[in-house]
């Protein structure tokens, strides 16, 4: 019997070939938002690696809404030419689906990349701003409080957004991701650890959710209706009294009826006191919570980096796809050798054909890429 991760699987209107996503990697290697030659390379070879679809890192949709510095960003002209001219080098060897995650970085923006620490850097450094969140809440002791984002603060990251996703749709791009999940601000909005708002966005479940509920909608309006929108999610905050799975549950039913593609079930992230059990597959009961009450295709993430374990999540249901991040980066074939050991068959540029192990005589099928 064909192994599941390699079933097509449709994702509202875009068919994907088989269950493995290449899941959002920051690279930290962007100048003033604009995307360099750093990511035609790392896009493109990961473009040619047989998953199904590739997302392009978090993007932020303000420049104080970047993690760091070095982001990627979508809110000038200079920003979308410098994405177009990636794109365009990347799609002219390979017909993979390319999303993007849209961000903002909330409280947890402001600093350092992480090889040089990660820390916060306060202004007036060149590299470090004032932040701002939903409530004047710092995300560790010790650093600069953000600033809780007033009716108009809501309304320019909300258009932010929106004006992101439209740009998003001028480059062709597939399909949008956008990012609530690992503290950032709009997971910020949903937990009680985070938000301690008084007023109609902060309180109850309802309240929390609302903003980042107006956000999804912003954005679904913005984007073609007949290209995919979809959601990544902290299950779980892992601390005590924060954001867990039943809510969860309920904003996957509410992004669901307002016209959610897919749902990406991460964790953590939202506050330091986490105690996360990590282990292989460990957030993959998130996931099948989330699946059990709606109907939308959900992504399992999180150390899965085997064939084996990637085929179980899909074939016994606890998921629809998985996501593929760090071990993607260390084996940008990881779905070669996943269909080589799994029995399946993958789609490789032309250029590579004469690379088939002669003991898979039938791994490889050709792309369709254009000439060079």
């Amino acid at each position: 019997m064909a192994p599941k991760l390699f079933e097509p699987i449709r994702v509202g209107n875009l068919a994907l070939s088989n269950r493995i996503v290449i899941a959002p990697m920051c690279q930290y290697s962007a100048e003033d938002g604009c995307m360099t030659d750093w990511h035609v390379i790392h896009l493109g070879h990961l473009a040619l690696s047989g998953a199904a679809l590739l997302t392009i890192e978090a993007t932020a949709v303000l420049p104080e809404g970047r993690i760091s510095w070095a982001d990627v960003g979508l809110w000038s002209d200079e920003n979308e030419a410098a994405m177009a001219r990636t794109l365009a080098s990347v799609r002219r060897w390979s017909n993979m689906p390319i999303a993007i995650q849209l961000a903002h970085a909330g409280r947890k923006a402001s600093t350092e990349v992480p090889w040089r620490g990660g820390a916060q850097i306060r202004p007036p450094d060149p590299h470090g701003w004032q932040t701002v969140a939903p409530s004047p809440l710092p995300f560790a002791e010790g650093q600069l409080a953000p600033l809780a984002l007033d009716k108009a603060g809501l309304e320019r990251v909300r258009s932010a957004f929106a004006s992101a996703a439209t740009r998003a749709a001028r480059l062709g791009i597939d399909a949008i991701q956008i990012h609530c999940a690992h503290g950032y601000l709009l997971h910020q909005f949903l937990s009680p650890l985070s938000n301690r708002r008084d007023d109609e966005y902060g309180g109850s479940l309802e309240n929390r959710m609302r903003f980042p509920l107006e956000v999804f909608d912003a954005v679904r309006a913005a984007f073609p209706a007949d290209r995919p929108v979809t959601f990544r999610v902290s299950g779980t905050d892992w601390v005590d009294g924060g954001w867990d799975v039943e809510q969860t549950l309920a904003l996957a039913q509410a992004l669901e009826a307002r016209g959610c593609s897919a749902i990406h079930v991460s964790s953590g992230g939202l506050h330091p006191a986490q105690k996360i059990p990590v282990g292989p597959s460990y957030q993959v009961p998130l996931a099948r919570a989330v699946k059990s009450v709606t109907r939308m295709p959900v992504v399992a993430v999180g150390l899965i980096t085997s064939p084996e374990q990637a085929e179980a999540i899909v074939s016994t249901g606890d998921a629809d796809m998985v996501a593929i991040a760090r071990a993607i980066l260390y084996n940008p074939r990881w779905p070669w050798h996943a269909a080589a050991e799994l029995g399946a068959q993958v789609a490789v540029p032309p250029q590579y054909l004469r690379s088939q192990p002669a003991r898979f005589p039938n791994l490889f099928r050709r792309s369709e890429v254009k000439p060079g």
